[in-house]
């Protein structure tokens, strides 16, 4: 039995007349893409992301004939009937609780059915299934996962972009917000999966030469230039720029902003670039791209946990390659009693379990790392963590200057980087030049700027004046040397640091030891900086906890 949605008509969907020879974008509008969705023309068009005729099939078929059980057919039916009659309530559960049951008892190591217009026959319901296909094939068969995947799956985004894009007026589609999230996020992810796989040198002759024909395939400029129109779509930086400045976001929304899809779109993909510029190296724009939303408070925006922890993770990574490091402690402190306060909710969700285990655990390090670079005082739940054999062993071995441990936990808990200008796909690779090593170059050079500054720290802290000369003989330097040391002493504790503001690239030099120190002919006079703990706080906290156990115990029924 077939259904059909009258409003999504396929002749509604006809392709731009901007594509052009099965280009993925227009060189004379594209070709410099600005760095700031601001920064875009408004009389730009929206030309074609891509072309259902690119699917690549090595074995010249199309189509597939599946038959599959009862319950998935109707699992299909009723997804497509609850988006058909906007039933949020019902889409959230099918999505985020019957798909994950389905693939657990049918498809745990098989592809989900592909062809599904015996069911359904709307081609914008399709094409949200099909990302749901290619979704479950990039998570349970990422071992099997072939070149034709890659790129049909690709090609399935464009379709559905471009459904969003080139509509003259906003579309009628009613998806969840963690459906949202996750399109705009598994995007990203996938377009991360094919650069680092084109580096390997694992396609056979007849791929090498599509992909040679069809560059734009997973291109940089392609994926940027899908989440910046999306962005200036759904006008999100003029419609935060008012909710921040108090007022009604909705007269600068437009059309297509008013519309929940488009907004949410808008500011997913905002984070979506925040995580690709991050990976591409370039942090002080990855910030920038989130300089209308203030992470310093929850807003009306986003109720997504997922969203919120993975902007908290790229921020703070971007604020300790820029050697912000109080700001990246102040960012991942919050993000791990937020990721406190809902675990829970995480635990209940187990397609999201591993993802923000995996999270938390990278949060974690990094935090370690910036409190060797840069001590400071930390909320007591999360030093308490900190203090667990995992990480205090790691902690006492950067402490005393292990290079070694350094690398190995940065490597651990840096994102996947990437390159903007990827190798020809039939190049050598030359191991210097990868994203990983290049980034983690960087850092470690940083790094071994500060190697003795611990040791400094610690000898400052036991006296209150000291001759150079002696504190030169405890660390077997000479006195050249020390002197450099102290001078890098002084120079990587004073940081830009946030104090207000929305854009989190606001600041101000900040002296961030706790002891400082100043030299006088040959003496070193030291004063402690150090501010007393605050007990009210954990005070405070446990006789919430207390008070939460004592409701709890009073509901409890004997």
């Amino acid at each position: 039995m077939a259904y059909r949605r009258d409003s999504y008509r396929k002749d509604s969907y006809t392709r731009a007349d901007s594509y052009r020879d099965g280009r993925i974008y227009d060189d004379e509008e594209y070709g410099g893409y600005p760095g700031h969705a601001d920064q875009v023309s408004n009389n730009r068009k929206y030309s074609d992301f891509g072309n259902k005729d690119d699917f690549y099939d090595p074995r010249g078929t199309s189509t597939q004939s599946y038959s599959f059980p009862d319950a998935v057919a109707k699992f299909i039916i009723h997804l497509y009937q609850s988006i058909n009659n906007r039933d949020v309530s019902e889409i959230e559960n099918l999505y985020e609780i019957r798909f994950p049951q389905l693939t657990r008892d049918y498809f745990k190591e098989e592809k989900w059915p592909q062809d599904i217009t015996h069911l359904v026959d709307d081609p914008l319901f399709t094409t949200l299934y099909r990302e749901l296909y290619f979704r479950h094939i990039y998570a349970t068969m990422s071992n099997s996962l072939t070149f034709s995947d890659r790129c049909n799956s690709y090609s399935n985004y464009c379709e559905l972009f471009n459904m969003i894009l080139t509509s003259p007026e906003p579309i009628d589609l009613t998806l969840t917000n963690q459906w949202l999230w996750e399109i705009i996020d598994e995007f990203v992810y996938q377009f991360q999966s094919f650069s680092q796989f084109r580096r390997s040198p694992r396609l056979n002759a007849e791929e090498s030469q599509y992909f040679k024909e069809h560059t734009y395939i997973w291109s940089v400029l392609s994926v940027l230039n899908v989440l910046y129109s999306l962005i200036e779509k759904s006008n999100i930086n003029q419609q935060l720029r008012a909710y921040f400045n108090g007022e009604n976001a909705e007269t600068v929304a437009g059309d297509f902003g008013k519309s929940p899809l488009y907004k949410m779109l808008g500011y997913f993909s905002l984070i979506a670039l925040l995580r690709v510029h991050s990976m591409l190296g370039d942090y002080h724009l990855a910030v920038k791209v989130l300089e209308n939303i203030d992470l310093h408070k929850n807003t009306m925006y986003c109720n997504v946990p997922a969203c919120q922890i993975t902007t908290y993770y790229y921020v703070g990574f971007a604020y300790v390659m820029m050697r912000r490091y109080a700001d990246a402690i102040r960012t991942y402190t919050n993000a791990l009693l937020y990721i406190q306060r809902m675990r829970q909710m995480f635990q209940a969700k187990s397609y999201q379990n591993d993802q923000v285990n995996k999270q938390t655990d990278q949060m974690y390090t990094m935090l370690a790392i910036c409190l060797v670079l840069h001590p400071q005082s930390i909320d007591e739940s999360i030093n308490s963590v900190l203090q667990d054999r995992k990480y205090a062993d790691k902690i006492s071995k950067m402490q005393q200057g292990d290079m070694k441990e350094f690398e190995n936990c940065f490597t651990f808990a840096c994102p996947k980087f990437l390159s903007p200008v990827p190798p020809a796909i039939d190049a050598s690779p030359d191991p210097s030049q990868e994203p990983l090593q290049i980034q983690k170059s960087i850092f470690m050079e940083e790094v071994a700027q500060q190697i003795y500054l611990p040791t400094i720290r610690s000898f400052l802290k036991l006296y209150t004046t000291m001759p150079v000369s002696k504190l030169a003989a405890f660390m077997e330097l000479d006195h050249n040397t020390l002197m450099e040391c102290l001078l890098c002493f002084k120079h990587k504790m004073h940081n830009i640091v946030w104090s207000k503001g929305v854009s989190s690239l606001d600041g101000d030099f900040m002296a961030g030891s706790e002891v400082d120190f100043y030299i006088d002919k040959d003496m070193v006079h030291i004063a402690d900086t150090k501010v007393g703990r605050r007990y009210g706080d954990y005070f405070i906290r446990h006789i919430h906890l207390m008070d939460e156990l004592h409701r709890a115990l009073k509901g409890l029924k004997f």
